[in-house]
Parts: C-alpha cells; sequence; structure tokens
C-alpha cells in the first residue's frame, strides 16, 4: 500500500482528501492511500516520512509552502522560480528519502486562465502578494500579460488599495484577487476597489473557490464582466500532482 497526504496547520476543510479518495473509488485505485497531516512543525513532518516508507508523496498548503523547501533535495524549475512548492514526490535510495518539490498551483491557474483571455487582456491588477500570488505571476508572465501588485502597504506591492482609482481600474481589463478576503464564512466581504470603473470588457478571476460566486465576483457580473472562481484552478492543480506522482513511481 502506498501513501499520500496533504501537511499544513491547521487543515480544517480539506479539499484534496475527499477529491482522491472520491478519486480512487471512482477508478478502482485500491493501492493507495491519502489522508491529512496537521503538521506544525516541519521536524514532525520529517518523522512521519521517514518512519514510514510508504509514503510517495505529499501536498502542502499553508503555513508550509515556503518552508518545507529547506527540507527538499531538488526543485522543478516552476517551483524554484516561485519560490513555493505544494508537491512533493519521495524517492528512496539505499533506504535515504530523496524529496523533490514542485508547484501545480502555477499550471492550474494557467490552464484555468488561458481559454478566457482576449485581446482586451493585456494588462492585469493582482489583488495579494501572499504564496497563491506568486504562482499567479509566474503564469501571467508566460502569458505576456503585464502586471502590477496591488498590496495594503506600498513596500510590498507597486499600489496600494488607496491609490486605486476608477479609471486605473478600467484600464486594466483583467483583474484577480489572491487575497483571502471574502472566503467561507465571510462571505460579506471583498477586497476595497472602486468597482464603478469595471465594466462588460472586464474578466474578474477569484483564486477562492468557497463560496463559489465571492462578493467580488458578484460585483463584476453586476456590471457585465465576465468572472471566474479558483475551482477549476484547483481540479486541475490535482490532476498534475497526481500525474507528477505516478511519473516518479
Amino acid at each position: 500500500m502506498k501513501k499520500l497526504g496533504l501537511i499544513g496547520f491547521p487543515l480544517g476543510h480539506s479539499f484534496s482528501k475527499k477529491y482522491y479518495l472520491d478519486k480512487f473509488e471512482k477508478e478502482g485505485i485500491e493501492d493507495i492511500e491519502y489522508d491529512l497531516y496537521p503538521v506544525e512543525d516541519l521536524n514532525d513532518f520529517r518523522k512521519v516520512y521517514e518512519s514510514d516508507p510508504q509514503f510517495t508523496g505529499f501536498n502542502v498548503t499553508i503555513p508550509h509552502k515556503r518552508n518545507v523547501m529547506a527540507l527538499l533535495d531538488e526543485l522543478s524549475e516552476e517551483a524554484a522560480t516561485i519560490n513555493a512548492v505544494n508537491c512533493v514526490t519521495i524517492h528512496r535510495e539505499n533506504g535515504k528519502a530523496r524529496l523533490k518539490g514542485f508547484n501545480t498551483d502555477a499550471y492550474g491557474f494557467e490552464r484555468s486562465l488561458h481559454p478566457l483571455l482576449t485581446q482586451e487582456h493585456q494588462t492585469a491588477l493582482v489583488f495579494g502578494n501572499g504564496g497563491a500570488a506568486q504562482a499567479v505571476y509566474y503564469s501571467l508572465k508566460k502569458l505576456n500579460v503585464s502586471y502590477q501588485i496591488v498590496s495594503r502597504h506600498k513596500d510590498t506591492g507597486d499600489l496600494t488599495y488607496e491609490e486605486l482609482t476608477e479609471d486605473r481600474i478600467a484600464e486594466n481589463k483583467l483583474l484577480i484577487n489572491c487575497s483571502p478576503v471574502g472566503t467561507y464564512p465571510h462571505i460579506d466581504q471583498c477586497p476595497q476597489i472602486p468597482y464603478a470603473g469595471i465594466g462588460d470588457k472586464h474578466l474578474l478571476y477569484d483564486l477562492i473557490y468557497n463560496p463559489e460566486e465571492t462578493l467580488f465576483l458578484k460585483k463584476g457580473k453586476e456590471r457585465g464582466a465576465a468572472i471566474k472562481n479558483g475551482h477549476e484552478m484547483l481540479i486541475l492543480q490535482a490532476e498534475r500532482n497526481w500525474s507528477i506522482w505516478n511519473e516518479s513511481v
């Protein structure tokens, strides 16, 4: 029996566990387990995989997407560039575990965004600068979309929320929320931007998938914009993880 899992802290409700267990049942896969490992101290993670040779891979979520890199022997090109990891493979040579890190968030975001882009979407405003945002920046560069980072503080972004005007919103037809603002249960919250600048040529993308339609997306839709939540990105990155784990076995 092979083992896969998710590390992070706290884990709360996990999309990953349900997704993979449903997948295993649907596809008749009986020789792989997937479970949650609420790890606060990464030394405890080391104990998990070193003590059990059945582990072949893990997903990584907050707060360890960057910290876990110190435990890895190798990084994929995109993980090294983004400086964050959400997928790990484990190989064992002569009883010693060798870990490689990947970032599949970028893959999921790029694949879910690309079909929606039009010639209007040459420039973007990205709200937030956390770990998930790094994957978004990487993907936008690959797609040749120039962007500015909007943050609460000037030293962590190109613009602050206070500097946003209706004109600036109107000029940038792609708006991407990478912040947690609006996530369940805080469904009455949204990024504080001048929504009156949004029109029917805009595309609003929210990495949040619960609720399905955040207040950010709702306000955009009311002004005629196309909208997209993070659910497909999540599915695509999950399937990419699965491919990586299978390729590595």
